[in-house]
């Protein structure tokens, strides 16, 4: 496919990833196609052609797909066995490549440095689990894979991207970090700096599945980027902002005593955990095949663009920040 425009399928589109992937394919040149349920407004371009399907559905919910082809089909969507089941079928005659977006929560040791593609994966999940929560996306995104390698084969390419960061994320896990640094003062930092932050930027994920498409690149990735210890993580988060913010460093043990975790301090996994690994994903194999890193400054600097008018997810709260450190202050 190498040089030529391609007309690209993308099942989702509309949001974060998505949006992300559209925009660079049609930076390019190449003509876009999103199928969504069509049940909330979207931000692309008029140029866009949208149709409409629910693949929870099955056969009957792809009817906008029939009579249709594709050089290539984007899967951003698809979270169970279900939902990639009647879009493979539907899709296995329509299109000559099928990317399919995974996530790096399909491995079964999450403890293991670096974490490579080779690495064993979690047991799948059965076919008719329709239910996605903590427990059962890794196995869920295991079972997808494997629909789309059983049946695309060859013309199928696995992505498995890390958590992803930048303009658009409603996630807004990596945000709060950015955005608190930004707002200066001391603030709560985990551990002693020296545990790992490392994520991937939402356009560098997109440039290099736009890659995989116009030169036709089959295989499994991982897609993760530079690999930061927290102490440089806020440095780079302090430069990209120009805030004065000063972390107050709180050991895990600490701040389990004060029932602050995962859930207030998001992206934080202490480097030894049982998925500290996710932290240490190898993207060697991606890099060897093209993918290219904006850097940390970058990815720091434009979500703090894009976060400024754009009202994020609370996660630790300033009033129990102020909680927490006034607690630790008394001793």
């Amino acid at each position: 496919m190498t040089g030529q425009k391609l007309n690209v399928l993308v099942l989702g589109g509309t949001q974060f990833v998505g949006r992300h992937i559209v925009e660079a394919l049609l930076a390019r040149g190449h003509g876009v196609t999103v199928l969504t349920r069509g049940r909330t407004p979207d931000e692309l371009p008029e140029t866009v052609e949208r149709l409409k399907g629910d693949r929870n559905e099955g056969t009957a919910g792809l009817a906008a797909l029939e009579g249709r082809a594709w050089d290539a089909c984007v899967d951003v969507s698809g979270y169970t066995p279900g939902q990639v089941r009647a879009s493979a079928e539907a899709l296995r005659e329509r299109v000559r490549r099928h990317v399919f977006i995974s996530t790096g929560s399909v491995y079964a040791e999450q403890h293991r440095h670096p974490i490579r593609e080779d690495d064993p994966l979690l047991p799948a999940a059965a076919e008719d689990v329709t239910e996605v929560t903590g427990e059962t996306y890794g196995p869920l995104k295991v079972t997808c894979e494997r629909i789309v390698q059983e049946v695309f084969g060859e013309r199928a390419t696995i992505l498995r991207p890390q958590i992803v960061a930048g303009p658009y994320d409603p996630t807004g896990r990596y945000t709060y970090w950015i955005d608190r640094v930004a707002a200066g003062g001391d603030f709560l930092a985990p551990g002693n700096g020296s545990d790992f932050v490392q994520v991937i930027d939402a356009r560098d994920l997109a440039h290099f599945t736009m890659k995989v498409l116009e030169e036709d690149i089959p295989g499994v990735f991982n897609l993760a980027g530079p690999r930061l210890s927290w102490r440089e993580f806020l440095e780079v988060a302090r430069e990209a902002t120009g805030s004065n913010a000063r972390p107050v460093w709180v050991d895990e043990a600490t701040l389990e005593a004060q029932e602050v975790g995962w859930r207030e301090l998001p992206v934080w996994l202490p480097a030894m955990s049982e998925q500290g690994g996710l932290m240490d994903m190898s993207s060697d194999r991606a890099q060897a095949a093209g993918l290219i890193h904006s850097g940390p400054l970058t990815t720091a600097r434009d979500t703090r663009a894009w976060s400024t008018d754009t009202p994020q997810k609370p996660f630790l709260t300033p009033e129990r920040e102020a909680e927490v450190l006034a607690s630790l202050a008394r001793g």
